[in-house]
């Protein structure tokens, strides 16, 4: 039947005030002895009771009082009463009064496992879920147990696994119940050989290198998860799915059939940037992610900001295994003018990177440097070639914004005139970060220290970027970019022999995405070990966004008292 439009007009109006005189009806379970898991347990068996008046409540009370028993007995509570009561008032309220008397317990538990697994310490039950006798009944607790054995039997490759034996038995009359379970794993299945796409761009020598594991080897579904992974970090794919069906294996060997699709060969990028170190900044990237069937890729750079600008190229030459090894030259054309230094700079290299099994990374360099430069009044030209040797190791538990973590890092290079460079030197650094997050509140404290030296036969022709200078963002805040350091006699800072600079600290969350900081700094570039370091003192805010930390703080140096500083940057911690 068609309502006239007249009646709609009075009907909705109505209608909306009949829902709003409706208020939230409430739950109120009162446990007696107290217990916090019960009580919980109940409400989330009974729901959330909505927009209801008293008498609908009276109808829906005698389900609620199921649901509550139901609560009970899954805690072990089989004997337990619950009275209900609803309380008219401006929000109606149901009433549950519960008491669990006494719980049935555990007199005797078996749990087993047989086959293959039982040798494999990833199938040895956790503390946290053992039950024990003499313990609560918790139904929750037993299917647990069963999901675990469940669980690691899909992980580690034992299909066929199953129960024998499950049986939970309750004597609520006596107060209690016994578990027996009984699993029996069967045999584990193995990985065959992974196959790709006879039709791919790409060699298949070069696709084998990313396979991590031996044709035969046990399964184990983290060495699917690390072969997509490496694949997708590879930048050559847009598209890597993984087919490794237990139901295709033949004499317990899964194939791994691997489906790829390659990205676009070129990409271009640009972005604005800013830091109080070196003001506003533009870049531009060319990308080409491979050149041909074995990998190889290459790319130019180029970013401008008021005191430096700089355009580089590379050339890379992936190696075995191509996710953490490969072999780049590269190229670069660097003007810079900063406080009392000017330089140019043209630098040709090769880098071999590598992963060292302990999960060092290794960089094996040689580098050929030549520096046109002013510092003070002083106008020199170097040219040097650099052998270089670096080690680093970073842990943490996220790559945007981790929680706990560190970073360790050894960097040496050095040239001899005997070697096609203008002086003998040798240049050292030594930096380490830390970050930790203590307690519920989310207190964080980070730390990080720096230190290198420098030996030469003349100072006076070592290029600026292997002095050392100190003051800014990364380095002692309250002090501005490359201002700390030795002085000649007119007062231009020509940059120390030696770097020691440190920074603690802390920061409070205000909200998921926002802190406020406090921190202190410390440090100086010197010539003679033993001369006195600046320190920096000041405060910030920090926003966690989607790319990581920005950073805004306000900051004083306290041995040459200045203005306040303010300083920008963004980026991750670690």
């Amino acid at each position: 039947m068609m309502i006239p439009n007249v009646f709609r007009l009075f009907l909705f109006p109505l209608l909306l005030l009949a829902i709003s005189g409706v208020r939230a009806a409430e739950l109120e379970v009162i446990v007696d002895p107290e217990n916090d898991a019960l009580q919980s347990n109940i409400r989330a068996h009974v729901g959330d009771l909505g927009r209801r008046n008293a008498a609908s409540l009276r109808r829906f009370a005698s389900h609620a009082r199921d649901s509550a028993r139901e609560a009970m007995r899954a805690l072990g509570y089989y004997q337990g009463e619950v009275q209900y009561r609803v309380v008219e008032a401006r929000n109606p309220v149901l009433r549950l009064q519960v008491t669990p008397g006494e719980p049935v317990r555990l007199v005797s538990v078996r749990i087993e496992v047989r086959g293959e697994a039982s040798q494999l310490p990833s199938f040895q039950l956790p503390e946290r879920l053992r039950p024990e006798t003499g313990d609560v009944l918790n139904h929750g607790r037993y299917e647990q147990v069963k999901r675990f054995f469940r669980g690691r039997a899909q992980t580690h490759g034992f299909f066929d696994g199953q129960f024998v034996t499950s049986e939970l038995r309750v004597r609520p009359a006596d107060r209690e119940a016994e578990i027996r379970l009984l699993y029996d794993s069967g045999p584990r299945y193995s990985l065959g050989e992974a196959a790709f796409p006879d039709d791919s761009y790409f060699e298949q020598d070069l696709l084998a290198r990313f396979v991590r594991f031996e044709a035969g080897a046990p399964y184990h579904s983290d060495r699917l998860i690390e072969l997509t992974q490496d694949l997708r970090g590879a930048g050559y794919f847009s598209e890597v799915r993984l087919d490794a069906d237990p139901e295709a294996a033949e004499k317990r060997d899964i194939p791994v059939k691997v489906s790829l699709d390659e990205r676009t060969r070129h990409s271009l990028g640009t972005g604005v940037g800013f830091s109080t170190d070196v003001g506003p900044r533009l870049r531009a990237t060319w990308d080409e992610h491979y050149v041909n069937p074995q990998g190889h890729s290459r790319g130019a750079e180029f970013e401008v900001s008021q005191p430096r600008q700089n355009a580089g190229i590379y050339y890379e030459l992936p190696l075995n295994p191509p996710m953490t090894d490969a072999l780049r030259f590269t190229g670069s054309l660097q003007n810079e003018d900063i406080e009392d230094t000017r330089s140019r700079r043209i630098s040709l290299g090769a880098q071999w990177q590598s992963q060292l099994e302990s999960g060092w990374q290794q960089v094996v360099s040689l580098r050929r440097e030549e520096d046109r430069f002013t510092v003070g009044d002083e106008t020199e030209r170097t040219r040097l070639v650099l052998p270089g040797l670096s080690y680093s190791y970073l842990k943490r538990d996220s790559p945007v914004d981790p929680s706990r973590g560190y970073r360790l890092q050894f960097e040496s290079s050095g040239g001899q005139r005997d070697m096609f460079s203008d002086i003998d030197v040798i240049h050292l650094v030594a930096s380490a970060q830390g970050l930790i997050t203590v307690g519920e509140a989310g207190h964080r404290f980070l730390t990080r220290v720096r230190a290198g030296g420098i030996g030469t036969n003349d100072f006076g022709q070592v290029p600026p970027f292997l002095r050392f200078f100190a003051g800014g963002d990364q380095s002692v805040r309250g002090y501005g970019y490359r201002t700390l350091g030795p002085t000649d006699e007119d007062g231009d800072n020509v940059g120390g022999r030696f770097l020691l600079t440190g920074s603690l600290e802390y920061q409070y969350p205000l909200s998921k995405s926002w802190r406020l900081a406090a921190f202190v700094d410390e440090g100086n570039a010197f010539d003679t070990l033993g001369d006195p370091l600046k320190t920096g003192v000041g405060v910030g805010i920090r926003w966690v966004s989607p790319v990581g930390p920005i950073r805004l703080d306000v900051a004083r140096g306290l041995d040459e008292p200045e203005n306040f500083r303010l300083h920008f940057s963004m980026g991750p911690e670690l």
